[in-house]
């Protein structure tokens, strides 16, 4: 699994395609609080990149996806 919630912590965990956007919504909606940790993260869908920036969930990086860190992790709240 790709997405998992722990003690207010969101897990991304590999490849983390559309499907999981799903995921990520339920667990953001089922604490708005939770923080991200994307350190496992490999490829990352726009539509989970873009429930990210929506919520302005604090991330806990580096991201494990290098391009992502490179462009996008300035645009995320760490």
């Amino acid at each position: 699994m790709t997405v998992r919630h722990v003690s207010g912590v969101i897990f991304l965990e590999g490849d983390c395609g559309v499907e999981e956007a799903e995921l990520l919504l339920q667990a953001l909606l089922e604490n708005s609080e939770a923080e991200i940790d994307w350190r496992a993260c490999g490829r990352l869908h726009t539509a989970v990149l873009q429930l990210i920036l929506a919520n302005n969930v604090r991330v806990r990086g580096p991201c494990g996806n290098a391009w992502l860190e490179k462009w996008i992790s300035n645009l995320v709240r760490q």
